[in-house]
């Protein structure tokens, strides 16, 4: 296949061999072509900004279509529940005994029962303490008490008489506290007789039914005892030899100052 030089025409191969051996200046380089300005770019139209997308309100959720009603199941039919076993409740503390009466002085208490053998309902048993018995007669029987007390249980001598107020009950109690000088076995005993009087409410000690029988001929140490419960209570003794004031004057106009109607005026 022939090569590229073989296609030169004569007159080129002739023209390269002359310059060659002419030594000819090899052709000037063409000054480059300047690079061409570059061409304002053409200001494009601005694209018009996308309008922000429209928000759709959110489609109501669908509601839900109501469930069939479905027959409800028919209950389980109980079963009998098994038995509870009995419950044990706590036993119930026992009631409290009651409290054991306090045991009597077995002196004293020989005194209470050799009276109220005695005397039996005529004689009330008031109480029986250490060293001291009490009782309570009717004013009927008061003197004959006292006999028997002085006689048979050697009470010889009354230590004080006093008296006390009882209008609620319309009545006025003196009291004998009796001892024994006698007697070693009684030298500190102190049996105290009680017996009571009618009160009045408009007293006149004296001319009323404020009376009881004296003891004045039973205990002889009785005598001024029982003038002053007359005149400080109002109750006449009937019998005593000398039923006349004591301590207050006898020019005296107001009610027995012992009486609990009475009032204290000032001066």
């Amino acid at each position: 296949m022939p090569g590229r030089g073989a296609e030169q025409g004569p007159d080129t191969a002739a023209e390269s061999a002359d310059a060659k051996q002419a030594g000819a200046k090899p052709a000037e380089p063409k000054p480059a072509a300047k690079p061409a300005e570059p061409k304002p770019a053409e200001a494009k139209p601005a694209e018009p900004k996308p309008k922000p997308a429209e928000t759709k309100p959110a489609a109501k959720p669908a509601e839900p279509e109501p469930a069939e009603a479905k027959p409800a199941a028919k209950p389980a039919e109980p079963k009998p529940a098994a038995p509870k076993p009995a419950e044990t409740k706590p036993a119930k503390p026992d009631a409290k005994p009651a409290p054991a009466e306090p045991s009597l002085p077995e002196f004293e208490k020989g005194l209470s029962d050799k009276i109220a053998a005695k005397f039996g309902e005529r004689a009330e048993i008031r109480f029986v303490k250490p060293d001291r018995v009490g009782i309570k007669v009717a004013r009927e029987d008061v003197r004959e008490v006292a006999s028997y007390l002085r006689d048979e249980m050697n009470f010889d001598h009354a230590e004080s008489v006093t008296g006390v107020d009882y209008p609620a009950d319309k009545e006025i109690e003196v009291v004998y506290h009796l001892g024994s000088y006698g007697d070693e076995s009684l030298s500190r005993q102190v049996l105290e007789l009680a017996t009571r009087a009618p009160r009045e409410d408009v007293p006149r000690p004296g001319s009323d039914s404020t009376v009881l029988p004296s003891l004045r001929e039973v205990f002889y140490s009785v005598e001024f005892h029982e003038r002053e419960c007359f005149e400080m209570l109002g109750v006449y003794f009937e019998d005593h030899p000398d039923n006349r004031r004591l301590l207050l004057p006898e020019d005296w106009a107001d009610i027995p100052p012992l009486r609990k109607d009475f009032a204290i005026k000032g001066r």
